[in-house]
């Protein structure tokens, strides 16, 4: 392992978190005449490639330099005061929880880019769409890193804008009305999340996380732990999504471009789990622990809610949308990783980091096959992808079927992907939560998460046999396959998928410390 300097860390993160906005604001800025190529709409793509190439390289640098040793120790620390009379500091850290986090972010966001160099956005400015590509991941690293909860607020916020312009200007049927249905839920929550942060800093003297974990929540009353429970988690809740606050995120995904629904699902959704995971669970233990058994319940019945959808989705004749399945998919996959942080245990608060990494990778290649089918066919209706316009990829697109085959085994848990190990992990923490929580209610959560988990292996091998099995159509039109701009998107996230399915101890050896440290209070 490389022996990176701290100082030389530092500059890692700082460079990461901030290069993207750079990026953002160069894009907007007249191309040089050397480096227009074709046109100005190829050079402000090819802008959007390097930069979040050199925004992942930057990142997997952060990663080599981490001291793996010690995972629980915050690395590559800048703490600088912003707003002296409000005790504000620009504070930013890595431990074993983000790092991942941080990865699969800038990981994500080079992959969209690269997409859509090779099949650019139709409809509007590209120079725009960059730009607001790169301000989302400013947005979402920067949520990841920063260790105060007003700059954590605004970085929760920073995503809000250039996601709904991404929907709302790039998307397809709706998108307008999907587009206000996500900004006013996310917003609505984050107005109640903002009034729970402030008084958790101002009631315990300090706005700084760090800190927080440490003192355990013994600076707050368990009124106050409760108050910011529900204020946080309400917010936090909405953007996970938990079930019943998840209805803005199907007509957001079955409206969004390709890379919009890519970053949704993989990344904008774990930002609301890590809050509940980086502030709630060390700062307000009392209050969570409290709460865990209601956060539990709504945990399991989204995980069978999502469920039960997908299976009607999915029959013949129910006219259901693959993208919107996808979606669907994502309240009951989300679901298991708030089982897990219900649990309150190393288990299962492990199982729920787990989990978010392994479905940002399963959900964003999903997408990209989902994209990749609507290119094809010019559809993404379950029925007619099943009958016209396409039905039995094994025959008509081998590689793209079996793609879309091994994508969805992994995101039903299959053994040895990356699935299989945070529900698995979520599921064990139920089965022994922590001590003071009812072990019979969360024994029928364990129960309804069981059940869920035969549901989703029911929808997905459904949606394999009707859209890749089948004789070809006699007259069927030609279907590309796989070409080689998407080769080179989708490889790494099947080359994840598989690493992290046979070798979990590549995550569990940096989150298990860190969350360790967490549960215990913040001790060192």
């Amino acid at each position: 392992m490389p022996d990176i300097s701290e100082p030389v860390l530092q500059l890692l993160l700082a460079a990461t978190v901030a290069g993207p906005l750079v990026g953002a604001v160069a894009a907007l800025l007249p191309a040089p005449p050397g480096l227009k190529g074709k046109s100005p709409d190829q050079a402000v793509l090819r802008h959007g490639v390097v930069v979040t190439g050199a925004i992942l390289l930057l990142t997997l640098a952060l990663a080599a330099g981490f001291d793996h040793s010690r995972p629980s120790v915050m690395q590559a620390s800048t703490d600088i005061s912003w707003i002296p009379a409000l005790d504000i500091r620009l504070h930013l850290g890595v431990d074993g929880i983000s790092l991942p986090l941080l990865v699969l972010t800038a990981l994500l966001t080079f992959l969209c880019a690269l997409y859509s160099y090779f099949r650019p956005p139709t409809g509007a400015s590209p120079k725009a769409f960059v730009a607001l590509l790169l301000l989302l991941e400013t947005g979402t690293l920067a949520t990841f890193a920063v260790l105060d909860l007003v700059l954590f607020f605004l970085a929760f916020e920073t995503v809000l804008i250039p996601m709904y312009f991404l929907i709302a200007r790039w998307g397809g049927a709706a998108r307008e009305q999907a587009a206000g249905k996500f900004i006013v839920y996310t917003l609505l929550g984050s107005v109640i999340m903002l009034l729970g942060l402030l008084l958790i800093g101002l009631k315990a003297g300090t706005f700084d996380m760090v800190a927080l974990a440490a003192d355990g929540g013994s600076s707050l009353s368990v009124t106050v732990q409760l108050v910011a429970v529900v204020a946080v988690g309400l917010g936090l809740a909405v953007k996970s999504p938990m079930w019943p606050l998840h209805s803005w995120l199907p007509d957001a995904h079955t409206a969004a471009p390709t890379v919009g629904s890519v970053l949704l699902a993989g990344v904008l959704l774990k930002m609301g789990t890590y809050g509940f995971v980086r502030i709630l669970l060390p700062a307000t233990p009392d209050g969570l622990h409290a709460f865990a058994p209601y956060l539990g319940a709504f945990a399991a019945v989204g995980i069978v809610y999502g469920s039960l959808v997908c299976l009607s989705l999915v029959r013949e004749g129910g006219k259901g949308d693959l993208k919107r399945l996808i979606a669907y998919s994502s309240v009951g996959h989300m679901g298991f990783v708030l089982l897990g942080i219900a649990t309150m245990t190393p288990t299962g608060v492990n199982g729920a980091l787990f989990a978010n990494v392994a479905h940002g990778l399963i959900t964003g290649l999903l997408f990209f096959l989902v994209g990749a089918l609507k290119d094809r066919t010019g559809s993404t209706d379950i029925d007619a992808l099943a009958g016209v316009a396409g039905a039995a990829l094994y025959g008509r697109a081998p590689r793209l079927g079996a793609l879309l085959a091994f994508a969805a085994v992994a995101l039903l848990g299959l053994p040895g992907l990356a699935g299989f190990w945070g529900e698995m992990l979520a599921m064990f923490g139920a089965f022994q939560p922590a001590a003071g929580l009812s072990r019979p209610a969360f024994l029928v959560y364990l129960g309804l998460a069981g059940l869920g988990t035969l549901l989703t292996a029911a929808y997905l091998l459904l949606v394999v046999r009707r859209i890749c099995m089948g004789a070809v159509p006699e007259g069927a039109p030609p279907l590309a396959d796989v070409r080689g701009h998407e080769a080179a998107t989708w490889t790494p996230l099947v080359a994840l998928t598989v690493l992290a399915g046979v070798w979990p101890a590549v995550l569990l050896g940096l989150t298990d410390p860190a969350v360790q440290k967490l549960l215990a209070g913040g001790a060192s």
